[in-house]
């Protein structure tokens, strides 16, 4: 095959950062997505409708695509604004970052029982709750953080609001694959979680742009990730979490955590469905389910890949200074037509 069109997909799962960055991150998405679900972990974080609003609006400065915001959740987060986001027309979940768990998670959820009246809400009125699925108990395994949560924090969500819609952001482990399967919940998947695992990060010598959370696992857990993405089931969707950093804050003594996968990820994911010969399958989880479980309409419009080789740059410009894209300075074989 040397084309394929599809229904133009979307992203659930994005990070933009914000300005001056916007101006490298939003083309890159506007380019192959029609929409993507933004993510509020900024400084401050986007906590209250007027923030979103806000945020949104240097969004678009930048791109012509339709962002779909998110509230960050707190301890102290009630149930009048998650209210008030359901009432506002483009504000779609509430994203739960436990405590410490990743980029600018600080200010994240530090016990369940603060936020029972918020859940309560949520699970009223329909709108989504999105999980960043890792404990972060020092003495748990950073490998087993996944693991863990589904297990004790997870289940007890679920055990209490059986109504809650609830997504859980960027499986990464066999494990996380058949609890979304048995709890009848939905999970996003990432180009990176499927295009590697942990020897790609440490073999040869540790790869700071490889590195993620949660982190990447063993080849088992990403065969595991690219059944599950190819299968057609209607729980599994598109969301990169593409997550940019500077070149110096991951070339570094303490590197972040994030991979930049927005240049490429429509190509990266086509790649992985031809590799498992599914390129049938692909419009479903890139361009169907995610709407679907949002209650959006899809989108009317199509897009069009061409297997054209194409060079990922080594970087690119971000603000005063650089970005490195995941896969940089190699081949990849698919592209956007016209991107």
């Amino acid at each position: 095959m040397s084309s394929l069109t599809i229904t133009a997909p979307d992203d659930w799962h994005l990070h933009l950062r914000d300005a001056p960055y916007l101006a490298t991150t939003v083309p890159h998405t506007a380019q192959q997505f029609s929409r993507a679900i933004i993510m509020p972990n900024l400084v401050p974080p986007i906590t209250k409708v007027s923030h979103a609003k806000s945020y949104r609006e240097r969004i678009l400065q930048h791109g012509s695509f339709e962002p779909l915001m998110t509230l960050y959740l707190t301890d102290k987060t009630d149930s009048k604004t998650i209210e008030e986001a359901h009432k506002s027309t483009f504000i779609h979940g509430i994203k739960l970052y436990p405590q410490g768990a990743t980029t600018h998670s600080d200010q994240g959820v530090t016990s369940l029982k603060h936020c029972q009246n918020a859940f309560a809400a949520m699970e009223n009125l329909g709108m989504p709750l999105l999980v960043h699925g890792e404990v972060t108990r020092p003495e748990v395994d950073i490998y087993q953080r996944e693991t863990v949560f589904i297990r004790d924090v997870l289940s007890k969500i679920i055990d209490d609001f059986p109504n809650l819609k609830i997504v859980l952001e960027h499986i990464s482990t066999a494990d996380a694959v058949d609890f979304v399967r048995q709890a009848k919940i939905a999970a996003t998947i990432t180009p990176h979680h499927l295009w590697s695992n942990r020897n790609d990060m440490l073999v040869g010598g540790i790869k700071p742009h490889y590195y993620c959370l949660p982190i990447l696992k063993r080849a088992s857990d990403q065969q595991a990730l690219i059944q599950a993405a190819t299968s057609g089931e209607k729980q599994f969707f598109l969301g990169t979490d593409s997550a940019p950093h500077t070149q110096n804050s991951k070339e570094s003594p303490c590197g972040c955590a994030g991979v930049y996968s927005a240049h490429a990820a429509l190509p990266l994911y086509t790649s992985i469905f031809e590799q498992a010969n599914a390129l049938d399958k692909l419009e479903g989880f890139a361009s169907h389910f995610g709407p679907d479980f949002y209650g959006l309409p899809r989108n009317s419009k199509k897009i069009t890949l061409i297997k054209e080789s194409w060079q990922v740059p080594e970087y690119y410009t971000f603000g005063d200074e650089r970005l490195v894209p995941f896969l940089a300075g190699q081949q990849l074989e698919w592209q956007v037509s016209g991107a």
